[in-house]
């Protein structure tokens, strides 16, 4: 049974590998300009480096199960737009607005529309994780490739990440460069207003804390056990099988249009006050569960991956259960 996937990114399908193969030199990007920092201008294109393998569910009216759409229309005259009718408006009045187009844009601030501006450099460590949004691969143009790999190279050897502004569809993003196998990675940024505090439970476990140093010692054996190159390839949305074959077992058994109802839960017994749990015996039937005692490093290796493969197992088991 066929299934749609939905293509998600900016413009351009694929998640891209090598730099060469991303819709290199002479391929249309979704922004072209240059990387500038001090009086050095390096001429690129901007391309998607990811996408979305979700799949592509319509809407439909549970009354007769046909498609709901939308449509776009005229509040006016309610007669329905073309999309090469539409354009963009600010509403500087009540009714009022003014028009504006992609060339407005750009006059804006001509400079910032085609300019990757690098303001400083950082660490690599110094930026939290969760600041980090969406990736995109920039791709020399004719005639910076030189100045574009000297970049690419400062960057390796340094161990910095280029921060840097620009505009891209009418805002204005701040965002990291940083070099990924031969290419240079722009990673746009949240900005520190756009990220939420952290929950007060964080902190509340952290003052409750109590570990021993046994403890601490085990659970970093178990983290040394559990550790190994990072291979992507290895990781893949098994959840998305899963649910094609719930559709597809639909299909089969003729209940394309049951409308099925949850499960009854299970009320969960627990004791007042909660458990007590020994997590020194959780952590030494860890390390023994991967060989921890014993064995030489291949066995381990191939323990690891048995274990990456219970663990995605659990966590489709759950996503069902959910």
């Amino acid at each position: 049974m066929a299934s749609r996937r939905k293509n998600g990114g900016d413009g351009e399908d694929g998640a891209l590998g090598a730099a060469g193969k991303r819709g290199g030199r002479g391929a249309r990007g979704l922004w072209n300009g240059a990387i500038s920092f001090s009086l050095i201008h390096i001429p690129v294109s901007m391309h998607t480096a990811s996408r979305a393998s979700s799949i592509d569910l319509d809407l439909l009216d549970k009354r007769d199960f046909a498609p709901v759409g939308y449509q776009r229309y005229n509040k006016s005259t309610g007669k329905v737009v073309d999309w090469n009718d539409v354009v963009k408006g600010y509403e500087y009045e009540k009714g009022e607005y003014v028009v504006l187009t992609d060339e407005d844009f750009r006059r804006a601030n001509v400079e910032a529309s085609r300019t990757i501006d690098i303001q400083t450099f950082v660490d690599r460590e110094a930026i939290a994780p969760y600041y980090f949004d969406t990736p995109y691969f920039l791709v020399p143009d004719k005639g910076g490739e030189r100045v574009y790999a000297l970049l690419r190279e400062a960057l390796e050897q340094s161990k910095k990440l280029a921060v840097a502004t620009f505009v891209l569809r009418s805002r204005q993003h701040v965002a990291a460069l940083m070099p990924v196998d031969q290419a240079i990675v722009l990673n746009t940024l949240r900005y520190e207003d756009e990220i939420q505090p952290a929950p007060e439970a964080a902190g509340a476990a952290k003052k409750a804390g109590g570990t021993s140093n046994r403890e601490l010692d085990m659970a970093l054996k178990l983290i040394d056990e559990m550790t190994e190159k990072w291979h992507p390839e290895q990781f893949h949305n098994t959840y998305r099988d899963d649910l094609m074959k719930r559709i597809e077992q639909k299909v089969k058994s003729g209940q394309t249009h049951a409308l099925t109802q949850p499960e009854a839960e299970v009320t969960e017994q627990r004791a007042p006050g909660g458990k007590v749990v020994d997590l020194m015996s959780l952590l030494q039937r860890s390390l023994e569960q991967r060989g921890g005692r014993a064995g030489d490093g291949a066995t381990r290796a191939s323990k690891r991956k048995h274990s990456a493969a219970r663990r995605r197992t659990t966590n489709t088991r759950a996503s069902r259960r959910a």
